[in-house]
């Protein structure tokens, strides 16, 4: 069978704030070996044998971001040259919308019969192997009709995980997160498996079951597929889903909506290394432990410490007689938490949310298709910015309202419109927006354009622009 890995790339990893924001969400965070869990996860799928392509499905803010995830470590793949694929949402509709369009979108272009793999962009898993043989075992029962759920052999008595009671391959139930006693029982039995969210199944054993258990989200994800916004190239394709109409479908899992009410559902149980790496501590935990229990990552200086988690990429940090704490520190915000408190993080999420605090959605630096800008510093009518142009990219033909702004080349050089002017700006010069101009920054050059942007006004927010012409797609039509 035509294998296909689907990857869900959403979720805002509220439990891993300062590192995990809404622009910035878990998939991103980089382990200790330099790769990301999205990165970990696409070379996992491309890695598996009759692999016709990847789908991505993520937020239409994330494309770039995840393109240039993949970008890194297409060098890496068993199949450098496959096609990727991207199913963009303009907001999260969790994960029935998304694999009834990720079911409507491989039956179209490979049949009923090719098979869908779904993975979770967030989770991770140590054991290659063992993953490769719970997907083969997982294909077969697909291929005899089975929806397939990946049922984790639970190594300790976990809260914060559902459970699959089985009998083999056969599902007796789902059930919901449980206290520690029931937890407990579980494991003691023997019958139950943690819930990965991972699925299995043909295309069109999924839509049949959609029709049966959930045909309001099958109908509505189905019209709104039909009129969303679609680009081909040579090595991918991508769908915009329409904002209006995905509004309109519903809001619910496949859990809720499919697995939990049909009688076709079987489970591969398996020791793979999986965790979805959920709180500070288990990310902590990948790390190594210092003699006195430290886990530690970046600059830090310790004195009588003891059992703490420790992450501060940035600057130096130092702690002194402490021990069982979470200290997570970046350029704009810092987390001091308690480690069994680690799941009450996204507490602090939530009210960042609420209040409209910017710490919730992004970092300081900012990744952009072109590439990033980071604020250096920002006052009264004013805001400093470093930002780097990647080689050949360009930002849109834009204006401002509200402020002006100066540019000076830092390294390389910038092809720059300002209002009538076309003109080149070398390193160590400058050049003077005003508001109101149109303009356009670009890097014509092979290497990464550096400049420093000072911008002065009455309004700095990043919603004062006007764009008329943009390469990204970002220009209403």
């Amino acid at each position: 069978m035509t294998l296909i890995p689907t990857i869900l790339c959403g979720g805002a990893g509220s439990r891993l704030w300062p590192v995990s924001r809404e622009l910035h969400p878990k998939p991103f965070i980089r382990l200790a070996d330099g790769q990301s869990l999205l990165q970990k996860a696409w070379l996992r799928g491309v890695a598996l044998a009759n692999v016709a392509e990847t789908l991505t499905i993520t937020n239409r803010e994330l494309l770039f971001k995840t393109e240039d995830e993949y970008r890194e470590v297409a060098n890496l793949a068993a199949h450098q040259n496959l096609a990727n694929h991207y199913l963009l949402e303009p907001f999260g509709r969790n994960t029935a919308p998304a694999i009834a369009a990720a079911a409507l979108q491989v039956a179209a272009t490979h049949g009923d019969e090719a098979c869908l793999l779904v993975l979770a962009a967030d989770h991770l898993i140590a054991d290659q192997a063992s993953f490769s043989a719970a997907v083969t075992q997982a294909m077969q029962l697909a291929a005899q009709g089975k929806l397939v759920t990946f049922g984790i052999t639970p190594e300790h008595a976990e809260t914060g995980y559902g459970y699959i009671e089985a009998e083999g391959n056969v599902v007796k139930r789902f059930v919901e997160k449980p206290n520690l006693a029931t937890a407990q029982s579980y494991l003691a039995s023997g019958r139950y498996l943690w819930n990965s969210g991972m699925f299995c199944f043909q295309a069109g054993v999924m839509l049949r079951e959609m029709a049966q258990h959930c045909p309001e989200i099958l109908a509505a994800t189905r019209t709104c597929l039909a009129q969303s916004r679609r680009a081909q190239g040579e090595s991918f394709s991508q769908i915009e889903l329409d904002a209006t109409l995905f509004k309109q479908v519903p809001d619910d899992s496949i859990d809720y909506a499919v697995m939990e009410k049909s009688s076709n559902v079987a489970v591969v149980p398996c020791s793979i290394g999986w965790s979805d790496i959920g709180s500070w501590t288990a990310l902590g935990d990948l790390m190594p432990a210092d003699a006195h229990g430290n886990r530690i990552d970046g600059e830090v200086i310790l004195h009588d410490v003891q059992d703490c988690t420790i992450q501060s990429r940035e600057r130096l940090v130092g702690a002194v007689g402490v021990q069982n704490l979470i200290i997570i520190d970046t350029p704009d915000a810092l987390l001091v938490a308690d480690r069994a408190h680690a799941q009450d993080v996204k507490h602090l999420y939530a009210s960042l949310k609420a209040q409209g605090h910017a710490a919730h959605k992004i970092h300081n630096s900012v990744n952009r298709p072109w590439g990033t800008y980071t604020v250096l510093e920002e006052g009264a009518k004013f805001k400093i910015k470093r930002i780097e142009v990647k080689p050949g990219a360009s930002l849109s033909l834009q204006m401002h309202h509200h402020r002006s702004e100066h540019w000076i080349v830092v390294s390389g050089m910038a092809k720059v419109v300002n209002g009538q002017q076309e003109l080149f700006v070398q390193t160590n010069e400058s050049t003077y927006i005003p508001a109101g101009h149109k303009h356009r920054l670009e890097n014509p050059g092979m290497l990464p354009l550096v400049m420093i942007e000072v911008q002065s006004g009455e309004y700095l927010g990043e919603d004062d622009i006007v764009r008329f012409e943009d390469i990204y797609g970002r220009v209403p039509t």
